[in-house]
């Protein structure tokens, strides 16, 4: 094997990428992450140690994560660079302590680049354990916290931060260097499931108090006249920052895939060059940037293999990046980063070429639906509500895929859809209509707003009276694709929710031992026929 990545839902033959990634990652760049994670275990053995968290280790740790996500980081000098500054914290962390003779191999290493290709080989995934079921859990818990990681970028972008959270991450990075037994680690994998929580909750009050609480709207998907500029990812301080630099300038600014929320929020919706949203999901990329006409800046992960019609469109920035692409540098501390560059091409190109006429409506994260709890309380009384179904989380290629809105069509019209995450764009755009007023489609977000539904419930419980979250008229038939999927479902499993379904895939690197234990005790499931999992959610309820 050249290579070998089995993190992602759409990895070769659900088992692994063993000779390029079917996101496009080539084999270096693969061995280079595994490489920067294997230093990061390094800086863990030692940042744990400490009784004082270091803040400014802990945002490296989480951001440096955050970059080796699926769809993150291509760019082979970058994640060099990262390997580069993390080998000097890690030696800097190591001089404050005494030498041990049993220290773990990376806490030794050199970071010689003449023994990347090598050392790769000895370091990634599959060296975790030589016991299987051992090494699925420790993958379970290293892939969430890569989704726990980056979430605490998000925040800590907005300054704010939970350093238990950074505490964590040091601890649950270095156990992957240990001999634990089954029992410690799936115990680790639960306080992943916890610091998850924790994590979404740190972004959840990091965004509504810097951009207010997001509200119901209704957002145009059609396109004006003037120039624009197309932004997708998640950073939504990257957002504000264009938003301002655009005032004036006569170029529109468009929401795509994960962005689409920023419409939502009360901040945001006074820019009035905030035209809507342009296109779909993460993976239409290729063919809505290149009729886009405008400059396209990636905020995060996302990205797919850059298409030379737009290559000289495409700018990235903070944990994005892509070799040949534009990288907009980071905001000095108390500054902005400088989006000129990307305006100014602006100004050269045509409008968007419109592909879609209408609007669609989202804004349903906990704070608007708190709103909403007396109507939703009556409705659920009377009978006119008598099912929720949660279907968040990602959405992917695969037509397999054609699942969710095929499930989304066929759910009783007594049903209403909590959504957050990309997944939405599987039937967001279809006419589901609502519920005396209620759309039957109620997005909260982006993945992270995964919380607000959780919370969500966590009212309906309180509002009903109920001891067990269980009891509610909710169901969960949920898609994952990467590792933020991953961490939102140990959150998930954390609260106490159960019998989720999971698709289109259960992830390739749990073990079939693993998958036994989350069916036993959290009776977790994979999706089946479309039909005959409406019938399971709604109790062959059909109205």
């Amino acid at each position: 094997m050249s290579m070998f990545c089995y993190q992602c839902q759409e990895t070769a033959r659900n088992a692994a990428c063993t000779v390029k990634g079917v996101c496009g990652k080539r084999e270096i760049t693969s061995n280079l992450q595994d490489l920067l994670i294997f230093v990061l275990r390094g800086i863990a053995h030692f940042a744990e140690k400490d009784e004082n968290i270091d803040r400014e280790t802990g945002v490296f740790l989480c951001k440096t994560l955050f970059s080796t996500i699926t769809n993150a980081n291509f760019d082979d000098e970058k994640i060099k660079e990262l390997i580069t500054e993390g080998l000097k914290i890690r030696d800097d962390l190591k001089s404050k302590h005494s030498a041990e003779e049993s220290a773990p191999d990376c806490v030794t290493w050199t970071g010689d680049e003449n023994e990347f290709g090598k050392k790769a080989e000895e370091v990634g995934i599959l060296s975790l354990s030589p016991d299987e079921n051992k090494r699925s859990l420790k993958s379970i818990i290293l892939y969430g916290l890569k989704g726990i990681a980056a979430y605490a970028e998000h925040a800590a972008v907005l300054e704010n931060y939970d350093d238990d959270v950074f505490r964590f991450v040091f601890r649950a990075l270095s156990l992957l260097d240990s001999d634990a037994g089954e029992n410690e680690l799936f115990e680790m994998v639960v306080k992943t499931g916890e610091t998850a929580v924790k994590a979404m909750a740190v972004l959840d009050a990091a965004n509504t108090s810097a951009y207010g609480n997001p509200e119901k709207t209704y957002v145009k998907i059609g396109v004006g006249d003037k120039p624009g500029i197309l932004i997708s990812g998640h950073d939504l301080r990257d957002m504000e920052e264009l938003l301002l630099q655009t005032q004036g300038t006569g170029v529109d600014v468009y929401t795509h895939g994960e962005m689409l929320p920023a419409n939502y929020y009360p901040v945001f919706k006074k820019f009035p060059h905030l035209r809507g949203n342009y296109g779909g999901s993460w993976w239409k990329q290729d063919k809505e940037f290149e009729s886009f006409n405008g400059p396209i800046l990636m905020t995060t992960n996302c990205i797919t293999p850059v298409k030379d019609s737009y290559r000289e469109r495409i700018f990235t920035t903070g944990m994005a990046g892509y070799p040949g692409v534009k990288h907009i540098k980071e905001r000095t501390k108390g500054g902005k980063k400088n989006f000129t560059e990307i305006i100014e091409l602006a100004k050269k190109c045509l409008p968007p070429r419109e592909i879609e006429k209408g609007e669609i409506v989202g804004g349903f994260a906990h704070g608007q639906v708190e709103d909403l709890a007396g109507k939703i309380v009556e409705e659920i009384k009377s009978g006119a509500i008598k099912k929720f179904v949660v279907m968040a989380g990602c959405d992917g290629r695969y037509p397999s895929r054609n699942y969710y809105t095929e499930v989304a069509e066929l759910l009783p019209k007594d049903t209403v859809i909590l959504t957050a995450g990309c997944a939405k764009y599987r039937y967001n755009k279809l006419n589901l209509g609502d519920i005396n007023g209620i759309p039957r489609v109620l997005d909260a977000g982006q993945c992270n707003d995964s919380y607000s539904l959780a919370l969500t419930a966590l009212k309906l419980k309180e509002a009903f009276g109920l001891q067990d979250v269980n009891d509610l008229p909710l169901a969960f038939d949920i898609a994952w694709y990467e590792q933020k999927a991953v961490a939102v479902l140990l959150a998930l499993l954390f609260l106490g929710f159960k019998n989720i379904i999971l698709g289109p895939t259960l992830p390739a690197f749990v073990s079939p031992d693993a998958v036994k234990l989350l069916v036993d005790k959290f009776g977790l499931r994979g999706i089946e026929d479309p039909q005959k999992d409406v019938n399971l959610i709604t109790g062959g309820n059909q109205s």
